[in-house]
């Protein structure tokens, strides 16, 4: 418990998070790139997920042709970048990795939310006219939004935790608070950035958790 009450300490010193390097500069920053990766990943993937999912077609290769990003270690892609003109990018070679990390959920999980769409409820809107944009909007997108949503929060928590990478390019965010602890071997200082991501991860998830509870249509309709 040594560490963690030092890790506290750390925490509540009022230096530590002021000026460039302070908590607050760097959690800003965290918070910069890890939204801005979401933002494009869910441009990329559920656009895609949702009309492959409303045409039943060519959705099962592109989920599996999505998931190879898994197998490819985000830190691996960074290094690559590294090597590359994109080094002097600044957080772009992040986010692309990030990018390639979080797409694989968003559109797995939006993919299999329209498929898993009740056809009796399909057939039962088609006989009453409504047209292929009625059905998307009004039924296959509210009956997939959990699984959307659930994606979505996969997808947030592992960019949150995995931003964590930049600081191995010289970059800012939470990570870097870790590693300048490891610099000058201040365990307490790692501990410190390890919970301050996961702190910021847990609200994350809460957040999209009360934001899913707030716009859920089944919620809307009952």
């Amino acid at each position: 418990m040594g560490v963690f009450t030092q890790a506290w300490t750390w925490l509540a010193t009022g230096s530590h998070w002021s000026g460039e390097d302070g908590a607050w500069h760097r959690l800003g920053e965290h918070v910069y790139v890890s939204a801005l990766a979401l933002l494009v990943s869910c441009l990329i993937a559920l656009p895609l997920a949702l009309w492959l999912g409303h045409i039943g077609k060519g959705g099962a290769l592109a989920v599996n042709l999505s998931n190879v990003g898994r197998a490819i270690p985000v830190f691996a892609v960074l290094a690559l970048f590294m090597v590359t003109p994109l080094r002097n990018a600044g957080y772009l070679p992040t986010v692309i990795a990030l990018v390639l990390f979080a797409v694989p959920p968003l559109l797995t999980n939006a993919y299999v939310g329209m498929r898993e769409v009740d056809p009796a409820a399909v057939e039962a809107a088609r006989g009453m006219g409504m047209s292929g944009r009625q059905l998307f909007l009004q039924v296959e997108l509210p009956l997939a939004y959990p699984l959307i949503m659930t994606g979505l929060r996969s997808a947030a928590v592992q960019i949150i935790a995995t931003a964590t990478i930049a600081a191995m390019a010289g970059l800012g965010g939470l990570g870097r608070i870790v590693t300048e602890g490891f610099a000058v071997y201040d365990t307490p200082q790692v501990v410190a950035g390890a919970m301050l991501v996961a702190a910021l991860a847990l609200l994350v998830e809460g957040v999209l958790v009360a934001v899913d509870r707030i716009f859920s249509p089944v919620r809307g309709r009952s």
